[in-house]
């Protein structure tokens, strides 16, 4: 059951992606030769008009062919014939679906279990926070005035934060039912239990209802932003050497992920099981999105990056030697694949 529902969410991901190419070219009058679902060899298939719509045999992921993407072609429906700006837009339609699909699962994941406030259950005794008085039902708002909305952006914050003081903005309900906002100077202490620095709060992340549909919509945007964060956030701490290359997850380890989700929530429904999915599946799309929008030939980003210099300029840069740039990306995105298939295999079978 893991490994179908593990295809059905790559599956589910790469599609909205390719679909989000589809719909903006033909909004744009662009030529779409094929709409695939699945990759390999056909096993059903239709033309509809100039478009073929397929089902393929591995039933993961989807592709959408232009007419004109990747060379030269004199009709005015191809790809490269149309303005820069209906060709930013289609390049970057893919990441932006994958982004929508994002909100969507997570406003349904807020709408039926809520969102982790960011709300104390407790000090603990010899750290900061007891000796600020903080106490529980306390409700931080901001850490060094970087906005705190959701329980994990306290985390995130601590990630790689050492001994330097924080300024800490709360805000407690007193008896009377009124809102008091205070502020705090906390100083983290290194804990030799976990070998992090912490600021001695407790806040277990219990998710609490959002409140009304409106809340519910914020709440929803707010986990797409926050994956999109915690993804740059790891590509800077790759790039400063604090995630190491063996950390990088692919497929297999993806699959895994999606196992072991079943595993331990299957046991408490179908829902509980459905909704953590849908998490993960929120993770995953977020990250599909922000990792093609990166400036790296081959990917959507790196053909932006071509666009936008075409709009400057007010002209193309030479086909050709943008075809040889994407060409040599595809080849390191095909080795760093392979390099994370292996790193996957490692990891999941040898450790």
């Amino acid at each position: 059951m893991s490994l179908i529902i593990s295809i059905l969410v790559f599956g589910l991901i790469i599609l909205i992606h390719e679909f989000g190419h589809f719909i903006v070219a033909k909004k744009n009058g662009i030529a779409v030769l094929e709409f695939s679902i699945g990759m390999g060899p056909r096993l059903l298939s239709t033309v509809r008009g100039e478009t073929r719509y397929s089902i393929k045999a591995f039933p993961f992921g989807g592709s959408c062919m232009m007419l004109g993407e990747d060379e030269s072609d004199p009709d005015p429906r191809a790809f490269n014939n149309k303005p820069v700006w209906p060709r930013i837009a289609v390049v970057a339609a893919g990441p932006v679906f994958n982004f929508l699909l994002a909100f969507v699962l997570a406003v349904i994941i807020v709408g039926t279990v809520g969102y982790d406030a960011p709300e104390l259950t407790g000090v603990q005794d010899g750290f900061s926070a007891q000796e600020q008085g903080m106490q529980a039902g306390d409700v931080i708002t901001k850490l060094d005035n970087t906005p705190v909305v959701i329980y994990r952006d306290l985390t995130m914050f601590m990630l790689n934060h050492t001994d330097a003081p924080i300024r800490v903005e709360y805000r407690r309900t007193l008896a009377d039912g009124s809102v008091e906002k205070r502020t705090a100077v906390l100083t983290p202490k290194r804990s030799e239990e976990t070998g992090t620095y912490m600021l001695g709060i407790i806040a277990r992340g219990y998710r609490v209802p959002a409140g009304g549909v409106l809340n519910t919509l914020k709440y929803g945007a707010y986990e797409v932003v926050y994956w999109i964060k915690a993804v740059i956030k790891s590509i800077g701490m790759m790039i400063g050497g604090q995630v190491h290359s063996e950390d990088l997850a692919g497929p297999i380890r993806m699959v895994a992920m999606v196992d072991e989700t079943v595993d331990e929530s299957i046991s408490y429904g179908i829902v509980t099981m459905l909704l953590s999915v849908a998490n993960l599946c929120v993770l995953f799309s977020a990250n599909l999105g922000v990792m093609n929008l990166l400036p790296i030939p081959a990917l959507d980003g790196g053909r932006l990056v071509f666009m936008l210099i075409e709009a400057v300029r007010g002209k193309p840069v030479d086909r050709e030697k943008e075809g040889m740039v994407h060409l040599v990306g595809m080849a390191l995105l095909m080795c760093l694949m392979i390099f994370v298939l292996f790193n996957d295999i490692s990891n999941v079978f040898f450790h």
